[in-house]
């Protein structure tokens, strides 16, 4: 199929979450949810097994009076992880999703911050969180447990759960923001503002098969996007544990479609580069894709049996990377469709449900990060920034009227990033407003150009740009072979500057011995890392 505009699809309809899974419990009963690494093995459950085991559980926690509470979420992804998600909102109290990895002190404040009176936690993190970050705290190890006695309570006739009507436009997740720049801010999403957005989003891509999810539930791309839609859509997922069973998993699952951050896919692309340069096959491989490419263009397609190697190391059936969270350069792209797998660059924020735009299987952009969504309204202000209004805009920081009243302005969910919209509703990014490096001379740069340059190079693991002193500084986290190589990125420099102005020139480069301070996301969190660099009031998202 051309590359051209073409219908939207026409997803299952849903009003809420609890309406997604009944109905997908009755329409799919034994249909496979979900796929799971357990101690025995794996364990499959169907739709009709995960809402019973949601129903269970949601009328053991209406038996302990948690109803209309603030309930904390923590831990590793798990099947037992979504189960007390879908059981918190379907029965009206508010899910907070807490990020594991942050420390201790920084768990506790969100959850006081979320005003959270109930927490559950994988067995990994309950002692971490044990009656610091709620009154009540329960071991998710413990819940089979509870679905047992929930089962009984549902037997003996305890169904005020079962017929809980959800409100909604009541507060039904609360989710942190990454905080790349300052402060997480509690973001309020409604059951309307995800409904909305799982079956908007979803009227641009649809997935043919099976999903392995490897993103972190607790944040709005990992358990909207990667879960949400997909369960709307009535696909197997696998629950990826641990990213160091991400290639095993792949292969065994060799999923259809798989929704990854930037640096995953990098990732990668530096892993197949560096094979192929193992084998001294650099320059015949390039060769190769030239003319892939050039067949291609003939109708010709031959990727399948040309690059079968590389196809394998993601399972075999892999068609579609969804990448967002950050930008990514158009380069990973082009290689990954030369190799026969599509990325479709999307766009969003965590205050956005999260999903404004997504390039299309058959409509797409290079260099864009997608199309609009459905019934959103977007616009750029008069210096550049991206502004979003429509069903999907959150209903505000909670408990935050201040920062609330700066990022939501007549309706309009002001992003701080910089970019356009074009003629056919393709969203264009230069670069994070608050990021611009303004010189002396007036001059505005943005590092997120340079950055992407710089990081072309496979000798390059990361990189930070900045002003340091009226000169900009490429501070780099070199590759294993390349550590303190200052020769081989001084000429890397030189490399980047040429053809440039000499205001947009490199001055320094830095190297460092230690991977940069990340999110949840594992975008750079710039403040932490420039030196003397401020907490921004917005968060980067």
């Amino acid at each position: 199929m051309k590359n051209k505009p073409y219908p939207f699809y026409e997803p299952p309809i849903m009003n809420d979450l609890k309406h997604l899974l009944n109905r997908q419990a009755a329409e799919h009963p034994d249909e496979t949810a979900f796929v799971y690494p357990c101690e025995t093995g794996e364990m499959k459950k169907s739709y009709l097994d995960f809402q019973e085991d949601v129903n269970a559980l949601g009328a053991w926690m209406y038996h302990k009076k948690i109803k209309d509470k603030h309930v904390a979420i923590i831990g590793e992804n798990s099947y037992e992880w979504l189960v007390a998600y879908f059981a918190t909102v379907l029965g009206g109290n508010v899910a907070v999703a807490i990020d594991k990895n942050l420390p201790e002190e920084e768990v506790v404040d969100l959850a006081k911050m979320g005003d959270v009176e109930v927490a559950f936690a994988t067995n990994t993190y309950f002692e971490k969180i044990n009656k610091k970050a709620a009154k009540k705290c329960y071991n998710l190890k413990e819940c089979d447990d509870y679905m047992s006695e929930g089962r009984q309570f549902l037997k003996d006739g305890e169904t005020d759960f079962l017929n809980y009507e959800i409100i909604p436009e009541k507060t039904a997740t609360i989710l942190f923001t990454s905080g790349t720049s300052g402060v997480s801010k509690g973001v309020e999403l409604t059951n309307h503002n995800i409904a909305y957005e799982i079956v908007h989003t979803s009227m641009l891509f649809e997935p043919k098969g099976g999903v392995l999810a490897v993103l972190p539930f607790h944040h709005a791309f990992g358990l909207v996007v990667g879960i949400l839609m997909v369960v709307n859509y009535g696909k197997p997922i696998y629950i990826n544990k641990s990213l160091k069973y991400v290639k095993k998993e792949m292969a065994e699952f060799g999923p259809q479609t798989m929704f990854l951050v930037p640096m995953f896919v990098e990732f990668f692309h530096k892993q197949i580069w560096a094979e192929i340069a193992k084998r001294g096959a650099t320059q015949a491989f390039k060769g190769l894709m030239k003319s892939t490419d050039l067949l291609l263009k003939t109708g010709v397609d031959v990727r399948k049996k040309t690059y079968g190697s590389i196809q394998k190391v993601f399972g075999g059936n892999l068609e579609y990377i969804i990448c967002g969270g950050a930008a990514l350069d158009p380069m990973y792209v082009k290689e990954f469709r030369t190799w026969g797998i599509e990325i479709l660059n999307g766009y969003g924020a965590t205050e956005c449900s999260p999903v404004t735009a997504v390039n299309r299987p058959h409509f797409r952009k290079d260099g864009s990060v997608g199309h609009l969504v459905p019934g959103l309204e977007a616009k750029a202000t008069e210096d550049g920034e991206l502004c979003f209004k429509g069903e999907i805009v959150m209903k505000g920081y909670y408990k935050n009227e201040e920062a609330t009243a700066e990022a939501l302005q007549d309706g309009w969910y002001h992003t701080g990033d910089l970019g356009y919209v074009d003629e056919d509703n393709f969203i264009f990014l230069t670069g994070r407003k608050k990021n611009l490096i303004i010189l002396s001379n007036g001059e505005n740069i943005s590092p997120e150009e340079l950055e992407q340059n710089i990081l072309r190079d496979n000798a390059v693991e990361e990189v930070l740009v900045y002003d340091e002193n009226g000169k900009i500084v490429a501070e780099i986290y070199p590759s294993e072979d390349h550590r303190d190589d200052v020769q081989y990125f001084e000429k890397l420099k030189n490399k980047v500057n040429k053809g440039r102005p000499m205001y947009k020139q490199i001055a320094t480069i830095k190297l460092r011995n230690e991977e940069f301070i990340k999110n949840a996301t594992m975008k750079i969190v710039r403040y932490k890392n420039i030196p003397g660099a401020a907490p921004a009031n917005n968060s980067d998202k």
